[in-house]
């Protein structure tokens, strides 16, 4: 039976009831829905949050859906976004209704996810070879002929892998396969030769279960990347599906078009340029973008390497996420901790950065001058404070946050929240 379109899976989102689970939330809302609580459109700051809280921006939420949707349109891309950023099903629908082809994943989970929300085109940016992923996967398949699943192959011993599961599940539909290009030497997964290529495709071929749909990879493992060598390896790619087209690989299994899949969040403006290159072939080719950090954005590494910097004429991406804690403690002039850690801030490639204060006593919130994040602890915040830092125990001080994909996984439930601090949703993730 095909799954619904997601409306009541997500009806049943807004059915459940807060409680002790989801950090930062108004203690006196216990035992109220997510969607009566969202209807009292409490403010973030006067009306019972505790902190730490996370908190998305409204604005600049549907600011980044409504860029990105923009920018794949003008310029000819199909657009799946890595949801494994996320794992947000609202925001999945988000951009689904911003126009993306689809959701892009990394791991069986986060499709079950997904498929129990109503999406109906996923690709797998990973090679799969889990038999009992492939049984669920070609159980999905017959069962929905709707439900447009691709995934990445890399290597002849992963074919046999996936066709010895899917043969022994009885799968009826095969199941569509890109074959990974490397990004080069030492880099992570996909084949690293177009020799290496050709040789799981003609694996591939050789299955009833799997059909080979097109080339795929990642530009954000090329080593040493720069314009230079990214442009490069994505002409590799394209070369790849023509080689692939000339041999008549794509002539089998009813295919109706070629995928030609690539980008990250750093480099979507190479994968743009080369991808217009594309010559004809003897189908259209589906030129899917899957960048996915866009939807959040951040104050750290994506701020520093976002294409619009180097292209500022398509637009900017704005961070969207704050961070809110409370000083609880000011033992020396130049010192203050917060009651935010490794528990609630990314971590893993930048410190949080210290942007506001809302002073305890109620006053006007000011610029968080003179205060830097120098460590983290478990579930403190260490500051380092300037001659000129105004900031005094009570005070609530927010921070910008680096990668989002390690930001949204730390909350099961964020508020969204206007400028002037009413939160008008909450998004539930699922990690």
């Amino acid at each position: 039976m095909a799954l619904d379109t997601g409306t009541d899976a997500l009806a049943r989102l807004a059915e459940e009831h807060v409680d002790h689970r989801f950090k930062g939330l108004p203690p006196d809302a216990d035992g109220l829905t997510v969607a009566e609580l969202a209807g009292q459109r409490r403010n973030l700051f006067t009306d019972g949050f505790a902190t730490p809280v996370l908190a998305l921006s409204a604005e600049r939420l549907e600011h980044n859906l409504a860029l990105m949707e923009t920018y794949a349109a003008r310029h000819g891309l199909a657009f799946a976004p890595h949801g494994k950023t996320s794992m947000a099903p609202q925001l999945f629908h988000r951009q689904i209704e911003h126009g993306a082809w689809g959701i892009t994943l990394a791991v069986p989970h986060q499709v079950r996810v997904a498929r129990a929300f109503g999406i109906g085109r996923i690709f797998l940016a990973n090679e799969l070879v889990d038999a009992a992923a492939l049984r669920w996967i070609a159980a999905e398949l017959d069962a929905d002929p709707d439900f447009r699943f691709v995934c990445y192959v890399d290597s002849v011993r992963g074919v046999e892998l996936m066709d010895a599961a899917l043969t022994g599940a009885g799968a009826a539909r095969p199941v569509d396969v890109v074959v990974e290009l490397a990004a080069g030497e030492g880099a992570r997964t996909g084949a690293r030769t177009e020799a290496d290529c050709a040789a799981v495709a003609d694996a591939v071929a050789a299955t009833r279960t799997l059909r080979l749909a097109g080339v795929a990879g990642y530009e954000g493992e090329v080593p040493d990347a720069d314009p230079e060598r990214v442009h490069a390896w994505l002409r590799r790619l394209v070369a790849l599906a023509a080689d692939f087209d000339a041999a008549g690989r794509f002539g089998a299994g009813g295919l109706d078009e070629i995928v030609l899949s690539a980008g990250g969040s750093a480099w979507f403006d190479a994968v743009a340029d080369v991808f217009a290159e594309v010559p004809g072939l003897s189908l259209p080719v589906l030129k899917l973008l899957r960048s996915g950090a866009y939807v959040s954005h951040d104050d750290g590494h994506y701020r520093e390497v976002t294409p619009f910097n180097r292209v500022p004429a398509e637009g900017t991406l704005e961070p969207a996420f704050r961070l809110w804690t409370q000083v609880v403690s000011r033992p020396a002039p130049e010192q203050a901790f917060a009651n935010a850690g490794k528990r609630d801030a990314a971590y893993d490639l930048d410190l949080p950065f210290a942007q506001v204060v809302r002073p305890a006593d109620g006053g006007p919130e000011r610029p968080a001058a003179g205060i830097t994040v120098s460590g983290l602890s478990d579930q403190h915040a260490w500051l380092r404070t300037a001659p000129e830092a105004e900031l005094a125990v009570g005070d609530w001080l927010g921070l910008g946050l680096s990668h989002p994909c390690t930001s949204f996984d730390k909350w099961q439930l964020i508020p969204v929240a206007e400028a002037d601090g009413t939160v008008v949703d909450y998004i539930r993730t699922f990690f």
